[in-house]
């Protein structure tokens, strides 16, 4: 890989191949493990944004975090509505 490569690609590029990686726990009737189950949906959410990223193109935060928001109803738990209040709350949705 080249040395050259932005921090932003890299990590778009790691968050891809995890969501290609964790693609067969991908479901509201999967019964892998739960932290896996999100993790794969959490992958899958952003890989859009990544795809973005990795073409030199603009994340759309607010798209992504309420992609994020939808796995709660997916899989239903309340990680996705935390996981947006977290970054919210850290200033970082701009």
């Amino acid at each position: 890989m080249s040395e050259n490569i932005s921090e932003e690609k890299l990590l778009a590029h790691a968050l891809y191949h995890i969501r290609l990686l964790l693609s067969g726990f991908l479901g509201s009737q999967n019964q892998g493990p739960l932290e896996v189950r999100v993790a794969a949906h959490l992958a899958y959410a952003l890989h859009n944004e990544a795809l973005a990223v990795i073409e030199g193109k603009r994340f759309d935060v607010p798209s992504a975090l309420k992609n994020i928001e939808h796995i709660d109803q997916i899989l239903s738990i309340e990680d996705g509505k935390k996981f947006t209040h977290f970054v919210s709350d850290n200033g970082r949705t701009s």
